[in-house]
């Protein structure tokens, strides 16, 4: 298929964009207006965008079938501060609720169930239940656009943070694990960050890999290994060289893998790098190949 924005009605455009672009993290959003209304609202048009000032920015869009704008929109305009709280899974199903469009002045801690706290740098309160809170000014509102559907960025510094103490891990750190954190897909699918969800990729920031061109071609076209195994491979910072394959070839996995040829030996490698050991995965490929 090929696409051309254009070409198609705002609700439809708005479906493949939101199904194609997950998952998104959720901005479940407290504001107040200058009567002291609180509202609160989830918004999935969210992330961080820079760490020194520390800013998250989310995004409010008017409504495709009128062009109205939503109270949180009002309310930072009225109240330049909010505060971002993260949707773990054991309150998604009330933040679903919160996203009710009820009357403005109604206050969604009330109708979905949530816990207030009063916050101590800002005017609208946090959300007990969640397990990261951030409380936030508002530095500036940028619009889109005018029509139905236009987002508006709403640009917010972090002025402090509530971490609760069951999701940090025994370094201080937040734990992936018990955050449990959910996030917006296309149509009624939500995602949940938990379990076999949850895998690590080593980040090249302190080495240069040596890059998938520099792969022995015969490595590089196998019908074994996939991109994600070429990748892990030309992340190596160098490769192992003369005496350090020589033993290699004595070990009984390489010689039983290596009855079968280059099948054998690049299962045997892919097994390695399941494993997270590339070295050895580059010592069984290289003590055939060299």
């Amino acid at each position: 298929m090929i696409i051309k924005p254009s070409d198609l009605p705002i609700p439809r455009l708005q479906a493949y964009l939101q199904s194609a672009i997950t998952p998104r993290p959720i901005a479940f959003v407290s504001s107040i207006d200058t009567q002291g209304h609180v509202n609160l609202s989830p918004f999935s048009f969210f992330n961080m965008f820079s760490m020194n000032p520390p800013i998250l920015i989310f995004s409010p869009s008017r409504r495709v079938r009128d062009n109205t704008t939503k109270h949180t929109l009002q309310n930072v305009q009225e109240v330049p501060e909010v505060t971002i709280n993260i949707v773990s899974y054991n309150m998604v199903e009330q933040t679903s609720l919160a996203s009710c469009e009820f009357p403005k002045g109604v206050n969604e801690f009330v109708k979905a169930g949530f816990t207030e706290i009063s916050s101590q740098l800002v005017r609208p309160p946090y959300v007990a239940e969640s397990p990261v809170s951030f409380e936030c000014r508002v530095k500036q509102v940028l619009p889109l656009g005018e029509s139905g559907g236009a987002g508006n960025l709403v640009i917010c510094e972090v002025l402090l943070m509530h971490i609760q103490d069951a999701v940090v891990d025994a370094h201080g750190m937040i734990d992936p694990h018990k955050l449990d954190v959910v996030a917006r897909m296309g149509k009624n699918f939500y995602s949940r960050v938990q379990g076999e969800s949850i895998f690590e990729v080593a980040k090249p920031n302190e080495k240069i890999g040596i890059g998938y061109d520099a792969i022995p071609e015969t490595i590089r076209n196998s019908t074994i290994l996939t991109g994600n195994d070429l990748g892990r491979l030309g992340n190596i910072e160098k490769l192992p060289e003369g005496s350090e394959l020589a033993p290699m070839r004595d070990d009984p996995e390489w010689l039983l893998a290596s009855y079968q040829g280059e099948i054998g030996l690049h299962q045997l490698a892919k097994r390695y790098l399941s494993e997270g050991k590339i070295t050895e995965a580059w010592k069984v490929l290289l003590a055939w190949v060299s």
